[in-house]
């Protein structure tokens, strides 16, 4: 049995691992931090977890940490870099679901994020856990930087048609919305209920922290010099990311749905829809699965990618969980096979 660790266990991606964790043959949580929740039992702060775990918060611990075999961090961002070196010398594989670990270049972290770095020497062995690209150095991985749900979705979209050199890279569109659980569960007046509802609005246009990690993934897929516009939206729903993406075609006559079908053939948690379908996010809501649908303009000189995902689980927990079953040697699906929830 692996024992587990959570570091900050009291917002939305937390519960979430909590509720996936609970359905794992081999993971048993020994530790769970929340220093302004310690005393707590975890089924009371989220009651849908009664008869799933009973384990109260405690404040973190680095000796009780330090004592697990796999820590997850759900903190927000400055945190786990303050704590993984010692967990990592301590023989502890470390998944960080914060960004302290996604960007590889610590001055790029510090002007996103208004942070220094702490530990930028654990930037460089850090692994950008995007299984379907990286599946091999995070199961050798002793810290796993999980990726941000907009740039999960805004890859995995733009991934075959990057990789087989059928567009030009320079000038990518990714146009994305998400729903307000994307902001998190502390109090802001824009996640109120009021503030959302009957509403959409595009933000961080300027300029938005996950729009350097989108382009350092897509950097990596190719040889091409990469330019993306990203611009994300806020919509009136709780979970959900829907990303439509656009590329200049090199060859029109590409066969754009047998790339795509061919590319993420095996992928568990990947699925291409048949010619002319459209996904929607609620066809994801609570899974693991990152629907996509390919599409030409009707100039046929753009490839129109739809991508949905939910964010709360592909898009972060979800995704965690994959990591961790692949740093642990265990099938990628454990814990994550149930079917989306629907209505």
């Amino acid at each position: 049995m692996i024992k587990i660790g959570i570091v900050g266990g009291t917002g939305y991606t937390g519960a979430e691992l909590l509720r996936l964790l609970a359905r794992h043959p081999h993971a048993r949580i020994e530790v769970l931090t929340s220093r302004k929740e310690a005393g707590l039992r975890a089924d009371r702060l989220f009651p849908q977890l009664r008869g799933h775990c009973e384990l109260p918060f405690e404040a973190p611990d680095p000796a009780r940490l330090a004592a697990c075999d796999a820590v997850f961090f759900a903190t927000p961002h400055g945190t786990a870099m303050q704590m993984a070196p010692a967990l990592v010398d301590a023989g502890v594989r470390v998944i960080d679901l914060s960004a302290d670990f996604r960007l590889a270049d610590a001055a790029e972290f510090q002007r996103w994020y208004g942070l220094e770095h702490t530990c930028p020497e654990l930037l460089a062995e850090a692994v950008y856990g995007l299984p379907e690209v990286n599946r091999a150095q995070i199961a050798k991985a002793r810290l796993v930087a999980n990726p941000g749900c907009y740039p999960t979705s805004v890859q995995l979209g733009f991934l075959p048609l990057l990789e087989a050199g059928v567009i030009h890279a320079d000038g990518m569109i990714a146009d994305c919305k998400s729903g307000v659980s994307g902001a998190g569960r502390e109090l802001k007046i824009g996640s109120l209920y009021c503030e959302a509802g009957d509403s959409f609005k595009a933000y961080g246009v300027p300029g938005h922290r996950h729009g350097p990690e989108i382009a350092q993934g897509l950097r990596r897929m190719t040889a091409e010099r990469v330019g993306v516009t990203f611009v994300p939206h806020l919509v009136p729903m709780i979970r959900g990311i829907h990303s439509t993406l656009y590329a200049r075609l090199r060859d029109p006559a590409a066969d754009l749905q047998a790339l795509f079908e061919r590319r993420f053939a095996g992928e568990a948690f990947v699925d291409v829809m048949p010619a002319g379908e459209h996904p929607e996010t609620r066809s994801v809501r609570a899974s693991n699965v990152c629907r996509l649908a390919v599409h030409r303009s009707p100039d046929g000189t753009q490839a129109i990618v739809l991508s949905v995902i939910d964010n709360l689980v592909k898009g972060a927990s979800g995704q965690a969980v994959q990591n961790f079953n692949l740093m642990f040697g265990f099938d990628e699906a454990l814990a994550l096979d149930a079917p989306p929830l629907a209505p």
